[in-house]
């Protein structure tokens, strides 16, 4: 019998920034000040409800930043 893989539901620091598209010093300094993390020792994980979180938070509509 096969076990099926469970969704992931955290990510590790650089998982997180991997899926964010960035390096893991700009998510350390950009983006991880804005998120909860889940701590358990030297462990850090980001649930990935929060990172989809802060994206809703961080995103603009392209005409937004025309302005006048």
């Amino acid at each position: 019998m096969r076990l099926r893989r469970a969704p992931r539901l955290a990510l590790t620091r650089q998982e997180a920034a991997a899926a964010l598209g960035m390096s893991i010093n700009s998510f350390e300094r950009h983006v991880q000040p804005e998120l909860r993390l889940v701590r358990r020792g030297k462990l850090r994980l980001i649930p990935v409800r929060e990172i989809e979180r802060w994206l809703e938070d961080n995103s603009d509509l392209a005409l937004e930043q025309l302005g006048p």
